[in-house]
C-alpha cells in the first residue's frame, strides 16, 4: 500500500482542487495578519469586507454559470430549485459566524497557532458526517482524528503557558515574575473568551461544511454546482446585512470614510482570495467530502508555521513542533483508509452502469 490511497483523489482535477484549497486559506491567513495594526485591530470594517467578499462570490458564480448557459436557463433553474436556496440559509449563516470570527480570532492568535485549533472541528466534523450520511468512520480513521486533536491540546498548552508568564512578568513588573508564572498554569486559563471564540468558529465550521456538502450531494445535487453557489452567497450577503444592522453600521459602513479604509491592497487582496476560497471549497465538497477538507486544514499548518517564521519571526517552539509531528502523522494515517463520499446522483448512475454490464 502507498503512502496515499488511490480512492483519496479519483481524479487529477481532485488532487488540484485539494493543493489549491489548501494555497489560498494559508494565504487567507497571512495576509489578514498582515492587515493587522499594531495593537492587534483592524483599521476597517471586518463585516464589511465579509460582505463585499459575498458579493464578489455571487458575481464570480454567475460569471461561471452564464458561461455555458442563457439567461432564460438561468432564470428557469433558479425558480426551479427555490427550494434549495431556502434550505441554504441554514450554512450560509453559519459561514457568516465563520468569516466574521476570523478577523477575531486572527486578531488573538498568531496564523500557525490559530490553524492548529481550528483542527478540533475534525472531532466534531466526523460525528456530525456519520449521523447526515450514515457513515461509520473505521478505527484507524478515529484513531487519526483523536491524533489530530492531541496535537490541538499540545499547541493550546503551549499558547496558554505563553500567556499565563506574559501575564504574571506584567503583574509584578520583574523577570523573576515571568519565571514563576511559567510554572503556574491554571487549568481554568484554557477556557478563556479566545478559546471560546475558537471553539465557536470550530462548531460553525463544522455544521456548514457538512450541512453544505449534504445540499449538494442529497438534496440539492441536481442543482448546478455554480447555481448551488448562488443560492449560497446570496444568503450569505443577507447574513451579512443583518450582521452590519445588529453591530449599527449598516449605514456608515458604505460612507466615503468606511469605504476608503477598504481601499488597501492588503484588504483588496483578503477580499479576492476569500472569494476564491468560496468557490474552491464547493467545488471541494462537490468533488470530494468533509473529512478530507479538515485534513487539507491540517496540512496547511506545516506551510503556514514555516512561512509565518520567515514573514513574521513567529518562533517555532518545542509544542508547536510536537503538535505539528502530530497533526502530519494523523494525516498520513488517514490517507491510508480515507472516507469516499460520492453524490447521490452519481451512485445511482454507477449502479445503473453496473447493472447494464450484468
Amino acid at each position: 500500500m502507498g503512502l496515499i490511497s488511490a480512492e483519496m483523489f479519483p481524479t487529477k482535477l481532485s488532487f488540484i482542487i485539494f493543493i489549491s484549497y489548501m494555497g489560498l486559506f494559508i494565504n487567507q491567513g497571512i495576509l489578514v495578519t498582515t492587515s493587522k495594526s499594531k495593537d492587534n485591530s483592524y483599521s476597517y470594517s471586518t463585516v464589511t469586507v465579509v460582505l463585499l467578499t459575498e458579493c464578489l462570490k455571487l458575481v464570480a458564480a454567475v460569471i461561471l454559470y452564464m458561461k455555458d448557459h442563457t439567461v432564460s436557463e438561468f432564470t428557469a433553474e433558479f425558480i426551479k430549485h427555490r427550494k434549495v436556496l431556502m434550505l441554504y440559509f441554514i450554512p450560509a449563516g453559519l459561514y457568516c459566524l465563520y468569516n466574521n470570527l476570523q478577523f477575531t480570532n486572527l486578531a488573538n492568535y498568531d496564523p500557525t497557532t490559530y490553524f492548529l485549533l481550528l483542527q478540533l472541528r475534525v472531532v466534531v466534523t466526523g460525528v456530525v458526517f456519520q449521523f447526515l450520511f450514515k457513515k461509520h468512520l473505521s478505527r484507524v480513521q478515529w484513531a487519526s482524528v483523536f491524533l489530530l486533536t492531541l496535537g490541538c491540546i499540545i499547541k493550546e498548552i503551549s499558547h496558554v503557558t505563553k500567556a499565563t508568564t506574559a501575564a504574571a512578568a506584567a503583574q509584578a513588573g520583574s523577570a523573576e515574575a515571568a519565571g514563576a508564572g511559567a510554572g503556574e498554569v491554571s487549568w481554568l486559563a484554557f477556557f478563556n473568551i479566545h478559546l471560546v471564540f475558537i471553539l465557536l468558529q470550530v462548531f460553525s465550521s463544522c455544521f456548514a461544511g457538512v450541512y453544505n456538502e449534504y445540499l449538494l450531494k442529497d438534496a440539492g445535487c441536481d442543482v448546478h454546482i455554480m447555481m448551488a453557489n448562488v443560492y449560497m452567497y446570496v444568503q450569505s450577503i443577507l447574513c451579512n446585512l443583518i450582521a452590519l444592522t445588529c453591530k449599527g453600521e449598516l449605514f456608515s459602513a458604505f460612507t466615503v470614510a468606511g469605504l476608503s479604509a477598504l481601499a488597501q491592497p492588503s484588504v483588496l487582496a483578503i477580499i479576492a482570495n476569500n472569494a476564491a476560497i468560496g468557490i474552491v471549497t464547493s467545488l471541494f465538497l462537490r468533488t470530494l467530502n468533509s473529512i478530507l477538507k479538515t485534513f487539507a486544514s491540517a496540512l496547511e499548518l506545516m506551510f503556514t508555521a514555516i512561512l509565518c517564521w520567515m514573514i513574521f519571526g513567529i518562533p517555532v517552539d518545542l509544542y508547536t513542533f510536537l503538535a505539528l509531528l502530530i497533526v502530519i502523522a494523523a494525516t498520513f494515517l488517514y490517507a491510508q483508509n480515507p472516507v469516499v463520499n460520492k453524490a447521490r446522483n452519481e451512485v445511482v448512475a454507477e449502479a445503473k452502469q453496473t447493472d447494464s454490464k450484468v
